[in-house]
């Protein structure tokens, strides 16, 4: 076996065929977001309204373990492409779909290309940098994240606004045709030297049916209660089992060692929780706006920006602090006790809510997300053992995921909740039954044209009456984004009080001239 090293020149390449990717992943999520009032207005149902969130993280989160044991069995590159190519084909089925049903599925396929890409990223960079240098690069890759969701929102807004939400998922294609030649021609074909010879197939399908249950028991509502159980019971015997089976498999897909190591193991709780409480933002605020301030897509969008430049900045500075200091404890500490100083105020919008507002708390929000990013990613890259790498890079971007799906779960049935209820107790008795119902339906409360419309059948001596019952609607739904955020606060002290059981793993070792790879060799 020779020892492979790679010139500072190529280095640079390959690192923006990497940026490039997660770029290309990290700009669905802020740009799905801000058209998604659009989209539910297409093709009708606002109980479904999570749900193209919850299935495109649901199957990241499961594409990311099997991922990252692919890697550790046949390298980087091969992986990486064949994600890229299924997140292309997800994201021109999702532009063509015809009904929510076919947007969900398609999302999915999408969302198995996209965990791939964020796991094959990561992976490489712990692979390609040593612990010393990785936060400083994994905090600039990670900014892709802010990037993203600086041109996502906008972006989203815009092409929502003037093409139709469809282009949205078309213009995946020229930036992922890019991505995917830029690792072509500059990514090594990194094998690890210490080989495994299988793929843990029954780790996987026990970690599927574990975890398709449980999604669907936290995102069901109404009278189902025993169907929920018996969903809930499934999943329980189906993660034991999936404990089992790993703990004698050879090569476990998430192995169970990890668990046994504080730096490893919080890092897992850290990213689950940053992440919820990044996604009820990226979710809700953009229908905030549109939906109780109504504005448009675009204007969503510009809001959204802050939050994200928060992230981005926030992201590059801990990275640094990471890679020079440590101190990886008190600064998870920090950014969870920011994330929950953003999440209570972002809980006390409500419809006379300014611009203004909604910009500062989302900008304090991000801040406190970006710092977590980084340090969950080196800390357990360098706390785990160099074969174990890609395992350990898929499972922290796993857990990320899984607060996402989880997250997303929770939050559409405490919004779908919280609707009915509010609407149930609003008196309307003196409006026609018909007009009654169409202020029940979100759909209808936050388009502006559709509302003008029904007001003019409204009698004239109840004009005042319709425009006040209007402004309970407006309220009702602001209510329900409110205890959307005022949840997560919940995640927040959690996320608060484990951040300070975390070992920080060591960073700091002897430089060297180039970046070498003594473990790996040419396929």
């Amino acid at each position: 076996m020779s020892e492979k090293q790679i010139s500072k020149s190529k280095i640079i390449f390959l690192l923006i065929g990497l940026m490039f990717s997660l770029l290309l992943s990290a700009l669905d999520s802020t740009v799905v977001s801000t058209a998604m009032k659009s989209i539910v207005e297409n093709f009708g149902g606002m109980k479904y309204y999570s749900w193209p969130f919850t299935i495109y993280m649901l199957f990241s989160m499961l594409a990311i373990p099997v991922c990252g044991g692919l890697t550790d069995i046949y390298g980087h590159k091969p992986i990486f492409i064949i994600g890229i190519v299924e997140f292309l084909a997800g994201s021109i089925l999702c532009g063509l779909a015809q009904s929510m049903i076919q947007l969900i599925i398609f999302r999915g396929i999408q969302g198995i290309g996209g965990g791939m890409i964020v796991s094959s990223v990561f992976t490489a960079v712990a692979d390609i940098f040593e612990p010393a240098d990785r936060g400083k690069y994994t905090g600039i890759v990670t900014s892709m994240y802010g990037l993203a969701s600086i041109i996502g929102p906008l972006a989203g807004g815009f092409i929502t606004d003037n093409l139709g939400w469809r282009w949205i998922f078309f213009m995946n294609l020229p930036l992922g045709t890019a991505a995917a030649i830029i690792i072509i021609f500059t990514m090594p074909r990194y094998k690890s030297r210490e080989t495994k010879k299988s793929i843990d197939y029954a780790g996987i399908a026990s970690l599927v049916l574990a975890l398709v249950p449980l999604i669907l028991a936290l995102s069901l509502s109404g009278k189902i209660f025993f169907l929920r159980v018996c969903l809930f019971i499934f999943s329980a015997v189906m993660t034991i089992m999936f404990i089992i089976i790993e703990r004698k498999s050879r090569n476990p897909m998430l192995p169970l060692s990890f668990f046994n190591d504080r730096a490893i193991s919080i890092s897992f709780l850290i990213a689950f929780f940053s992440q919820a409480i990044m996604f009820s933002a990226i979710m809700y605020l953009p229908y905030f706006i549109q939906g109780v301030i109504s504005s448009t897509a675009t204007t969503s969008g510009a809001v959204i920006t802050p939050m994200m430049l928060g992230l981005l900045i926030a992201s590059n500075i801990t990275g640094q602090l990471i890679s020079r200091a440590g101190k990886a404890r008190m600064l998870s500490v920090l950014a969870f006790l920011v994330m929950g100083i953003g999440e209570y105020l972002l809980s006390t919008m409500g419809i006379k809510t300014t611009y203004l507002s909604a910009i500062v708390f989302m900008a304090i929000l991000g801040f406190g997300v970006g710092m977590s990013m980084p340090i969950t990613n080196v800390n357990t890259q360098t706390a785990a053992p160099r074969q174990q790498i890609g395992s350990a890079t898929s499972a922290v971007m796993f857990f990320r995921r899984l607060g996402s799906t989880v997250g997303s779960a929770i939050y559409g049935v405490i919004m779908t909740g919280t609707i009915n209820s509010g609407f149930n107790k609003l008196n309307m008795s003196k409006l026609p039954e018909n007009i009654q119902q169409e202020l029940r339906n979100t759909q209808v409360i936050t388009n502006a044209k559709t509302v003008a419309d029904i007001r003019l059948k409204v009698p004239s001596i109840y004009l005042n009456y319709f425009d006040d019952v209007y402004i309970k609607t407006k309220g009702v739904l602001a209510n329900s984004i409110h205890y959307v955020f005022l949840f997560c606060i919940f995640f927040a002290i959690i996320g608060f009080i484990g951040a300070f059981f975390l070992r920080e793993a060591p960073v700091t070792i002897k430089r060297t001239k180039c970046i070498s790879r003594e473990k790996f060799q040419n396929k």
